[in-house]
């Protein structure tokens, strides 16, 4: 199993692939979240994309279609990519769509707004009481 097999003759063609992929990966993680789809459809995509960046790098450099490392590498990048747009976007739409609930914690998290309580039901049971 040599460079070649996984990346392809061609280390551009290589690079140049994996942005337009990553790029694509990037826009299926951020559908998945607008839509608020899980993480899990957004993965699903990514490994479609792995595929599809595969079968290109066969078709048009001659790298080897059935390796498994080439697709393990291809795979890794655009499921990570996939899952930092679906989580960046969640977190997007999480305190955009509830700001009085919510407020940003760090590029990939959010937290309750101080003074807010969860409690639904016990403020329901209180009501009543």
């Amino acid at each position: 199993m040599t460079a070649e097999a996984i990346l392809s003759k061609s280390v551009a063609v290589f690079v140049i692939l994996a942005l337009v992929f990553g790029l694509c990966s990037w826009l299926a993680g951020q559908a998945a979240a607008r839509g608020w789809r899980s993480l899990g459809v957004a993965l699903a995509y990514a490994v479609l994309i792995a595929l599809a960046d595969r079968f290109l790098l066969f078709a048009l450099r001659d790298a080897s279609l059935l390796d498994p490392a080439g697709f393990a590498l291809a795979l890794a990048m655009f499921l990570s990519v996939a899952a930092l747009a679906h989580r960046w976007n969640q977190v997007d739409m999480m305190i955009s769509q509830y700001p009085w609930l919510y407020e940003r914690a760090g590029p990939l998290g959010w937290r309750a707004v101080p003074g807010t309580d969860f409690g639904g039901a016990s403020d329901a049971k209180a009501a009543t009481d």
